[in-house]
C-alpha cells in the first residue's frame, strides 16, 4: 500500500535540461546524495536505538543506499568522473531540516516525514532522468532507482505510523510537503539531484 503522498509540485523542464547538459556533475552530486542517505538512515539508529520496530528496516535502507552509491561510483569511474574534492552544502536538505520542530518526538516525526518527501522527490527526478537518457545501461539503472526511491518514500511514512496517530502523521506530512515545494521552487536550477 502506498503510504507516501504526491509531491506538491513537479520538477521543472529547466531542471532536467540542466542535468542532461552536464550529466557528469549530476553523477557527482547523485553519488554524494546516496552516501548521505545511507548515513541519514544510520543516524536514526544511533539517535533512536529504543525504536526497535524500525531498526531492521533502517539498516536495510542504509545498506541499499550505500549500494546505490557504489553503483553510481562505478558509473563515474567508467566515465572518468571523480568524486568532488569537497562535498558541497545541500541547501535543499538544509532548508527542509530547518523546518523540523525541536522537541525529541516532534523532531523524530519531522525527520522521518522529510526523509519520505526527499525520497519521493528523488523518485520523481530519477524518472525524469530515465525518460531523458539515451544510453540503455544508464536508462536501466535510473529506472531501477526510480522504483527504489518510491519504495523508500513509503517506508519512512510507515515507520512514523508505528509511533504516531495516522491523522496527525498525514496532517504534518501535508504541511512539510507544501514547505518542500516552496523550498524547491526557491532554489537555483543546477545539475544536481536537489
Amino acid at each position: 500500500m502506498k503510504a507516501s503522498i504526491a509531491l506538491e509540485c513537479s520538477s521543472s523542464p529547466q531542471w532536467i535540461a540542466a542535468v542532461m547538459n552536464d550529466f557528469d556533475a549530476f553523477l557527482q552530486d547523485h553519488a554524494n546524495c546516496e552516501r548521505k542517505a545511507s548515513a541519514m538512515a544510520m543516524s536514526f539508529v544511533a539517535k533512536f536505538p529504543d525504536r526497535v520496530e524500525i531498526i531492521p528496516e533502517l539498516i536495510e535502507t542504509a545498506i541499499e543506499e550505500l549500494e546505490h552509491f557504489q553503483s553510481v561510483y562505478e558509473i563515474m569511474m567508467r566515465r572518468g568522473v571523480l568524486l568532488p574534492a569537497q562535498m558541497g552544502k545541500d541547501d535543499y536538505v538544509q532548508q527542509l531540516v530547518d523546518k523540523c520542530r525541536s522537541g525529541r518526538e516532534e523532531r523524530f516525526l519531522d525527520r522521518l516525514l522529510l526523509a519520505s518527501i526527499v525520497e519521493c522527490r528523488g523518485a520523481e527526478r530519477f524518472k525524469l532522468v530515465y525518460e531523458n537518457l539515451e544510453d540503455n545501461e544508464l536508462k536501466g539503472f535510473y529506472n531501477q532507482l526510480w522504483a527504489s526511491e518510491a519504495k523508500h518514500g513509503n517506508i519512512f511514512v510507515n515507520m512514523a505510523l508505528n509511533y504516531f496517530d495516522k491523522k496527525f502523521v498525514y496532517a504534518r506530512l501535508e504541511e512539510l510537503n507544501l514547505a518542500e515545494a516552496k523550498v524547491l521552487q526557491s532554489l537555483p536550477i543546477r545539475s544536481a539531484l536537489h
